[in-house]
């Protein structure tokens, strides 16, 4: 009983041309939200392993920074 009620208080307001546009749109955004839960859980489950990524060898690395214990600020030219 309460099901036709609230079917019958949806028909009146949004009218029979606007309720499968509706219906539509909530399919799809169930929809979505089923396969972003899904690539989450396979994510979790499987983590990606990208095949771009790269190791950096000794030999890659930059050389250490000037660190002095005098090291001074650039100069700066005031015009």
């Amino acid at each position: 009983m309460q099901v036709i009620l609230i079917l019958a208080i949806v028909l009146i307001l949004f009218g029979a041309k606007k309720i499968p546009e509706l219906a539509k749109g909530l399919g799809h955004g169930i929809k979505e939200f089923k396969k972003a839960t899904k690539e989450v859980t396979d994510e979790i489950n499987n983590p990606v392993t990208t095949e771009t990524a790269t190791t950096v060898t000794p030999a890659q690395k930059l050389p250490p920074a000037n660190t002095t214990a005098q090291s001074q600020p650039p100069e700066t030219k005031v015009i």
